[in-house]
């Protein structure tokens, strides 16, 4: 079965794809317009290669190259996948497997990061989005070998690797030496922000994301009743399966279309819609994104846009509007084929422009200056004080939550924004949620 993709890694196909026979059949081929001079002129410089080369190169290596230059001319996401890619296919899908978790683009000679996955090696090391990938070990980066270094980066758990990274808008790059480690992502996380306010970070669409975030909302509802308003981090999510972001889209939208794929072949023009049930019963959103945000990610933030389900806050989007569909040739090889463009609610395209936020914010860190030991600013400053009824120790929930945002200005941004959109919605009664829920139940 041929496999459909929206990510930047190798991941599951959706179900709808269509076979590789069935697309041959979809529409007639077309003529051959490949020259005679075209095939002698391959010839001549295979031949010239197996004659001339300064050490004997086998035939299959050399055509299995050729077939990964057809490929890699087209575009970034194209390319020929041998035994060990289509066994990261099946890792990747399951969240689970062996490197240094990041999500990496060969492009233009260079190994970009799209984005580290939140606490991995890579992410703790303080690689970034847009960072440049110059050295692995003793292999330095070049357009000639930037495809298979991306394997290198992954091994054995407990192995070191020493990377040489160019950070944005930096001129000399740093020496980073990382431990591999077995990366289980996490898919999504939910915590409090404040009293009635939600959390969600979603690191990567994954099989079971859309459940697992039904799961862990439903679980937080339950203990701290109605919402006022959430906040949905999608920043330095690198994509992921097609149907997960419907998925996870459908869950916070009532109805409207969630996005259309469109290609060449009839089996590339999809098109998805939102069903009845919002897991946030319609409390306002703000969803946060970065550079680092591509793909899936993107089609997430793209329905909830333009829909009108939310506010997005943060900077530009990577911009990945293309699908991947992946056609095998045997039981061991296949063909990754960018056979569509994927486009928004309001018939939009994001390749390579991305999606603008509404509102921009640069890429700062909050900062805490100490007040002098004597400053004292109220009643809690002075020593013993009589505890105030809603006043929690240094253990609290609520200070803990607060000690995690502190130097996230984007999450803080959000949250203050959050504040001023719940203060004009009347958050549906416990009354109106229960009718509701019998009125369309939603898996």
């Amino acid at each position: 079965m041929s496999r459909i993709f929206l990510a930047l890694p190798l991941l599951l196909a959706a179900p709808f794809a269509a076979h590789a026979d069935d697309a041959k059949t979809a529409a007639p081929p077309p003529k051959p317009s490949v020259s005679l001079e075209d095939i002698r002129a391959f010839t001549a410089v295979f031949n010239l290669v197996k004659q001339a080369y300064v050490e004997p190169v086998d035939d299959k290596v050399l055509m299995q190259a050729a077939i990964r230059g057809l490929l890699s001319g087209l575009d970034p996401h194209s390319e020929y996948l041998d035994q060990h890619a289509m066994d990261q296919l099946t890792e990747d899908t399951s969240g689970s497997y062996d490197g240094l978790g990041l999500e990496v683009l060969a492009a233009d000679g260079n190994l970009r990061v799209v984005a580290p996955i939140d606490d991995t090696p890579a992410d703790r090391a303080g690689v970034k989005p847009g960072d440049i990938i110059t050295r692995i070990n003793d292999t330095a980066i070049t357009s000639d070998n930037v495809t298979e270094s991306v394997t290198l980066l992954r091994g054995k758990p407990g192995s070191e690797v020493a990377l040489s990274v160019l950070h944005e808008g930096a001129t000399v790059p740093i020496d980073l030496k990382l431990k591999r480690e077995t990366i289980r992502v996490a898919s999504v996380r939910v915590r409090a922000l404040e009293p009635g306010y939600v959390y969600i970070r979603i690191a990567q669409f994954q099989e079971d994301t859309g459940a697992e975030l039904r799961s862990k909302l439903e679980k937080f509802k339950g203990k701290a009743g109605a919402l006022r308003g959430a906040v949905l981090d999608l920043r330095s999510n690198p994509g992921g399966l097609l149907t997960s972001a419907v998925e996870i889209s459908d869950d916070f939208l009532d109805s409207g279309v969630i996005v259309t794929t469109r290609g060449r072949l009839k089996q590339a023009d999809l098109s998805f819609s939102a069903t009845p049930g919002d897991l946030l019963d319609g409390a306002p959103m703000v969803t946060l994104v970065d550079n680092g945000t591509a793909s899936a990610a993107e089609i997430v933030a793209g329905a909830l846009k333009d829909n009108h389900r939310t506010l997005i806050m943060g900077r530009r989007s990577f911009g990945k509007g293309s699908v991947q569909t992946v056609l095998p040739l045997d039981d061991a090889h296949a063909v990754k084929l960018t056979t569509a463009r994927y486009f928004t609610p309001s018939g939009t395209s994001i390749q390579a422009a991305g999606i603008q936020p509404d509102i921009e914010l640069a890429d700062l860190k909050l900062t805490v200056r100490d007040a002098p030991p004597s400053l004292i600013t109220g009643e809690r400053d002075l020593p013993n004080h009589l505890k105030g009824e809603h006043e929690k120790d240094a253990h609290g929930k609520d200070r803990a939550a607060a000690r995690d945002n502190l130097d996230d200005y984007a999450l803080n941004e959000a949250v203050n924004l959050l504040k001023g959109m719940a203060l004009q919605h009347k958050p549906v009664g416990p009354e109106k949620q229960v009718a509701e829920k019998a009125g369309h139940e939603k898996g």
